[in-house]
């Protein structure tokens, strides 16, 4: 298994990524760390027959969750990866964009135990994870420096594939696009997000600002993020 390759050629929305590598209609669904449920969103009206059980540890978003009154088929509920509240075996497939990392360390192995537990066997795990280089990551890490959490969250998957928990099916590296309008914007949906909601100091806060207007192209600030993307299979 590979952390990082040393380039990454493929753009794309994620979303072209997960359609391509997993089979998901008339599946059932879970999305460990669903935030504010846009993925879940696109997930959940595309395809046929797709039944989407969508958790989220923070209770600020998770109550915004549950005023979504337009997605049927979705049923949101407040839980860590850690201490999943369902039963064994009851879903075809379970799905982390981006949060296996935000895990308690000490509780990622568990949260890749949880997710073996509840998937049928023959099920498939899709666990997306930032890679740590790039423009956006030199901003994010003046005030949230995640290249620790990062690396255990791969060594939690590797882990888990060793044990034999899981087979690896595949990787799949990509970047992914992001466009800010300005830096409030970025304030709103990265700095002040409810489940950190960092508070950065007078002189920090003009540091970040002073990085992040160096990416403007025109009117927007563009970033690439670069993704590793770890398949894996429940053994039957």
């Amino acid at each position: 298994m590979q952390l990082s390759p040393q380039t990454i050629e493929k753009i794309c929305p994620e979303f072209e990524i997960y359609e391509t590598l997993l089979s998901l209609d008339n599946k059932n669904i879970l999305e460990l760390g669903c935030g504010k449920a846009e993925l879940t969103r696109q997930i959940a009206t595309h395809g046929q027959n797709r039944r989407v059980t969508a958790t989220e540890v923070d209770e600020i978003q998770h109550q915004q969750n549950l005023q979504i009154k337009d997605l049927p088929n979705v049923t949101f509920i407040a839980a860590g990866s850690q201490a999943i509240p369902v039963a064994n075996d009851s879903f075809d497939c379970v799905l982390m964009f981006k949060s296996l990392h935000h895990v308690p360390t000490d509780l990622m192995d568990t949260a890749m135990s949880e997710v073996a537990r509840v998937l049928k066997p023959g099920g498939v795990a899709y666990v997306s994870e930032p890679i740590f280089a790039g423009d956006f990551n030199e901003v994010l890490r003046l005030f949230h420096d995640e290249q620790e959490v990062r690396q255990l969250a791969f060594d939690a998957i590797k882990t888990a594939v060793e044990k034999g928990q899981f087979n690896l099916i595949t990787q799949a590296f990509f970047n992914t696009p992001m466009v800010f309008q300005d830096f409030s914007e970025f304030e709103r949906n990265v700095i002040n997000v409810s489940h950190s909601n960092h508070q950065l100091a007078p002189e920090l806060l003009h540091q970040v600002k002073t990085k992040f207007i160096q990416n403007r192209v025109q009117e927007s600030y563009p970033f690439l993020l670069p993704i590793r993307v770890d398949l894996l299979q429940k053994p039957a």
